[in-house]
């Protein structure tokens, strides 16, 4: 297979090592690289761990590159699954690659007794808390090899880092971690009087960066591979409602559920309008922040308006992040007008089928199933219909269309409620942050 000088470059820096961490950017190729290690390592038996949304990938990359190598197995398929397990048994069996999804595999406890196996993690950082049941089952597996993949393997915050330095075999402790190299300060909470340790900063970084190439990471950034095409950014801002106004006032609100957007508070009911309606309750902060977002989006017209003039604009692919469902199905509506080729990728579906054939596609992404992975540079612009909150999938979903490939420059379009939620949160991503209850509450108690 042939690779990229930087690809190679990686691959060469980590000959000598057999756990390797490889925080290439998004868009350099992770994939290339690590599938290319796990043939290096040349281990009979290999496991790759991955999201749900990659499965069909992985398995699709191993056999188009690797099919004289490997058997490649789905093991989410259980006759599939039945098969590894007798080819991992019989130590006279072809050379196996597995490939099965996070919230699966710590369900296996088949996995839990493995050994003398290479484990590759795609999006490694998705085990960053150590607590959770499918991180303390990976960090509890004994592979005799390992090979991490990441884009962002901390976004940006290095306290988030051990879980993946246990797994490259660095031995030490949480705690020493954390007092070597995390910076805290303890303040007294307002609501509680309890004092809390609140991170402030990092230290000894040259230090921490020489002991993780010492153990086999190699960070990479795609200005040090590639000149990628330039990124703009593109801001059109829609005028919050004043059904959004009075909700943050008075944290309740009352919204019809026709297919167009219009509003009603609870005195205009007089027991004649037998219109399905949901009522927008922001009892607690969590709850507030939810509908504040969703009134800046599938419950404000004019910003429905503003993605039906953007799509009137343009006959360009065009890749749309959104994050509720109620979105999704006004955006269709939306989007039939103009095209019938539309492909949608969430948690239920995943259909590439008109962006791949398409120039005019319109494809739908959830952030939680698609800022991760997805390879789309045949698109060069992307639009947000509303924001993220997790700066993770922020920083990846930009990635989608900046990547190897790609010849055209890049735009993003945001569309923006003004004086609304909407712009604390984009302050606060582009600070690499998720946009938290306690960023919400200091803002809008």
């Amino acid at each position: 297979m042939e690779l990229y000088q930087h690809q190679n470059k990686a691959l060469v820096e980590t000959e000598q090592f057999n756990r390797v961490a490889y925080y290439l950017d998004m868009g350099l190729g992770k994939t290339f690289v690590g599938s290319e290690k796990m043939w290096q390592l040349n281990n009979r038996v290999n496991l790759v761990i991955c999201q749900k949304s990659k499965i069909d990938d992985w398995v699709q990359h191993f056999q188009e590159h690797y099919s004289e190598d490997y058997t490649v197995l789905n093991l989410t398929d259980k006759k599939q699954f039945a098969k590894y397990q007798e080819m991992v048994a019989d130590e006279s069996a072809a050379d196996v690659v597995g490939v099965i999804n996070y919230d699966l595999v710590y369900r296996r406890s088949y996995f839990a007794h493995m050994s003398n196996f290479t484990m590759m993690l795609d999006e490694s950082s998705i085990i960053q808390n150590e607590k959770a049941k499918r991180s303390k089952f990976i960090l509890a597996m004994n592979p005799e090899n390992v090979i991490l993949l990441s884009g962002t393997p901390t976004a940006g915050k290095y306290e988030n880092l051990w879980s993946q330095l246990h797994l490259l075999g660095w031995g030490i402790s949480k705690e020493l971690y954390w007092k070597q190299y995390v910076e805290q300060e303890w303040i007294e909470d307002n609501d509680s009087g309890f004092k809390m340790a609140v991170i402030t900063g990092y230290k000894n970084v040259d230090r921490l960066q020489q002991k993780l190439a010492a153990h086999g990471a190699i960070f990479m950034k795609s200005e040090e591979a590639f000149d990628l095409p330039e990124q703009q950014n593109i801001f059109l801002a829609v005028p919050s409602t004043k059904e959004y106004r009075k909700f943050m006032k008075r944290r309740v609100i009352t919204v019809t559920k026709r297919e167009g957007v219009e509003w009603h508070d609870d005195s205009d009911f007089q027991g004649k309008d037998t219109t399905p309606r949901v009522q927008l309750i922001g009892d607690t902060t969590l709850t507030k922040r939810l509908y504040a977002r969703q009134l800046c989006g599938q419950y404000n017209k004019e910003k429905i308006n503003a993605f039906h003039d953007l799509l009137q604009s343009t006959n360009d692919r065009l890749i749309v992040f959104y994050n509720f469902n109620d979105e999704l199905e006004k955006l269709q509506n939306v989007a039939a007008v103009y095209t019938e080729h539309i492909s949608v990728v969430n948690g239920s579906i995943k259909d590439l089928s008109a962006y791949e054939e398409f120039d005019d596609s319109v494809t739908f992404v959830q952030y939680q199933a698609g800022a991760m992975g997805l390879n789309l540079q045949k698109a060069n612009k992307i639009v947000y219909f509303t924001l993220t909150d997790k700066s993770e999938l922020f920083e990846q979903s930009k990635k989608r269309i900046h990547r190897i490939g790609q010849g055209k420059k890049c735009f993003y379009y945001f569309l923006m409620c003004r004086g609304s939620v909407e712009y604390d949160i984009l302050e606060t991503l582009n600070m690499r942050k998720d946009y938290t209850d306690a960023l919400f509450e200091k803002h809008y108690s």
